[in-house]
């Protein structure tokens, strides 16, 4: 499975390592990716969310609702 954040749709990022003699070789910055259960109290539900923890900072801010409808506009969720 991708390394895909479920709410932001970020995912991982291609750059270089560039050593003292600035020789350039290619490397990868993964995302900080978490498996996380959120309760849904309006359906009565748990959902489980692979998100990064940008993410998870900001669903504890806005909340899990908004976070959720945020990504469906968006596209990242069905």
């Amino acid at each position: 499975m991708a390394r895909v954040c479920d709410l932001t749709g970020k995912k991982r990022m291609v750059g270089n390592n560039v050593s003292h003699s600035l020789n350039r070789t290619k490397r990868k910055f993964n995302t900080n990716l978490i498996k996380k259960r959120f309760y849904i109290p309006e359906e009565d539900k748990w959902i489980t969310l692979k998100i990064t923890t940008s993410a998870l900072k900001t669903i504890n801010k806005i909340g899990i609702q908004a976070a959720l409808k945020d990504a469906k506009l968006k596209g990242f969720l069905k």
